[in-house]
């Protein structure tokens, strides 16, 4: 731990102090701010006052109010203490430098760390042939139902042009913090289930929200690799990718910087939006991505009868797409290529995404939710098969 300027080095309140801020971890890091070097003084006064001078990153942290939250509780829990003052100074661009490094593990070279072999990090992308079929509002509440599962979860919007995660987690408005070319994911708080996630979009590093992305290849391809690379995600159970629908640039780039990522396809029922998600599925595969599974969304409509009380389900969109999809793509790349999950037809879980309040969060009992829900624990469990995964094994000759 660096070391912390202490006033009153003698006061055994001062080492009780210490301890207890080891368990404060700064908000968008998620790491002790002991450890971060964001603590930089301790004084205890008479009367058992205690003075606390933690260092933000950046002079307009989004969450220093959290922090000071953090930690003027931590040390009022400290026996002796009666009052706490807790002053937020800044770093200095040495100070920001060390902690860069310290992050990165002394490495300075930009690399994606879900690309490493060692990486336990569950890459997963959610992907869809067309646009319509609900993919970005699979990936959010599929998200949220992993960390409702006690899972780290990061979550990165690639829908370069119809970037749409932010605004249904309700925070279309976040900034990232930056700490030298660093880049601090913004996290989530869902004040139902207690859980969050760590969210980047390119939606977010736009000057305004209504500002148009006009990019083509190469730029797309250099903005990925900085969203994948240049933002400290830390460590994740699970990444989740919000893919663009299609099989263009951004979908080539994943494959090319995530080889060992896995891909679910999401559909609807009908016909039209089958044979086009199976074109999504092909392109995971050509790019030597395993495809893991079909989501079908939209699957029936469930309505209660007012006449006769039951429940009575409708096939708004028809049916069998999914199925389709699965059977279609298990014949094309070799392998067992399941259903995963039919997330009903819900318009509580339209009007959540609306209002940036995923109905996983909400309300869990719905049909739509708890589907969601068992395919987070079908994720969860599911272990690393090597059917379809290319493994990088070179020939040595004896």
């Amino acid at each position: 731990m660096p070391d912390v300027e202490t006033l009153t080095p003698d006061n055994p309140l001062v080492n009780a102090i210490t301890k207890v801020l080891e368990k404060v971890n700064d908000p968008e890091i998620r790491r002790p701010i002991t450890d971060l070097g964001m603590v930089k003084r301790i004084d205890v006064g008479d009367g058992g006052r205690a003075e606390v001078e933690v260092l933000l990153t950046v002079a307009g942290c989004p969450m220093k109010d959290t922090l000071r939250r953090d930690v003027t509780a931590a040390v009022a829990t400290v026996p002796g203490i009666e009052t706490v003052d807790v002053t937020l100074g800044v770093m200095s661009d040495e100070q920001r430098t060390a902690l860069r490094d310290n992050l990165r593990g002394g490495q300075t070279e930009k690399e994606i760390p879900f690309a490493k072999a060692d990486s336990l990090t569950k890459v997963i992308a959610i992907a869809s042939g067309k646009g319509g079929v609900g993919k970005s509002s699979v990936t959010v509440n599929l998200a949220m139902a992993l960390a409702a599962h006690g899972q780290s979860v990061g979550v990165l919007d690639a829908d370069i042009y119809g970037h749409s995660v932010p605004a249904m987690l309700g925070i279309a408005d976040a900034r990232p913090t930056s700490v030298e070319d660093m880049i601090m994911p913004v996290p989530t708080a869902d004040p139902n289930t207690g859980t969050s996630l760590k969210v980047m979009s390119i939606g977010m590093l736009k000057p305004r929200r209504d500002q148009v992305v006009a990019w083509r290849g190469p730029i797309l391809d250099r903005a990925l690799h900085q969203m994948l690379a240049d933002v400290f995600w830390g460590d994740l159970d699970f990444l989740l990718l919000d893919l663009p629908p299609g099989t263009g640039d951004v979908a080539i780039s994943v494959g090319q910087k995530l080889p060992n990522a896995e891909v679910i396809v999401v559909t609807t029922p009908q016909q039209a939006a089958a044979e086009v998600a199976e074109r999504a599925g092909t392109m995971a595969s050509m790019v030597n991505q395993r495809v893991i599974g079909v989501v079908e969304n939209m699957s029936y409509l469930q309505v209660t009868c007012p006449d006769c009380g039951k429940q009575h389900r409708y096939d708004v969109f028809g049916s069998g797409g999914g199925e389709e999809v699965a059977e279609t793509l298990s014949t094309r790349v070799g392998y067992d290529v399941p259903l995963l999950a039919q997330v009903p037809l819900d318009p509580q879980l339209r009007s959540g995404g609306d209002l940036g309040k995923p109905i996983v969060g909400t309300d869990p009992q719905q049909p739509s939710a708890r589907a969601l829900s068992e395919l987070a624990d079908t994720l969860i469990k599911r272990g690393r098969g090597l059917a379809g995964r290319k493994l990088n094994l070179q020939p040595v000759a004896h």
